[in-house]
């Protein structure tokens, strides 16, 4: 009986499956590339202007820790993706590991 009320506990608690980076790595969202140009020309499926921004998921320990990287959770950012690695979390594959040295500007906004 308590091998029953074990099992029936396990499938009632769900837990979350997370992604944490580890040594001198962030988890990045990148934004959607665009299918749109400046001017409002729409291109075709085949052709996307690549982008290379996105928002900081998350940051390791050791990037938090680190005061010469100003990097923090939800920050948008400019990154170079030669290194990135695909995390296959979510269906539409957005997620990428960097290594911090690869992001290579922080947006921020001005106080007016």
């Amino acid at each position: 009986m308590r091998d029953a009320d074990d099992r029936a506990e396990k499938k009632s608690t769900k837990t979350l499956e997370v992604v944490e980076p580890i040594g001198r790595r962030v988890l990045i969202r990148k934004d959607e590339d665009k299918k749109i140009t400046k001017v409002g020309l729409h291109l075709p499926d085949k052709i996307e202007i690549p982008t290379l921004t996105g928002r900081v998921v998350t940051v390791s320990a050791e990037v938090e820790r680190d005061e010469n990287y100003p990097i923090k959770r939800y920050d948008r950012v400019l990154f170079n993706p030669k290194h990135a690695i695909p995390v296959d979390f979510e269906g539409d594959n957005r997620l990428f590991v960097i290594p911090v040295e690869d992001v290579v500007a922080v947006f921020r906004r001005e106080p007016a």
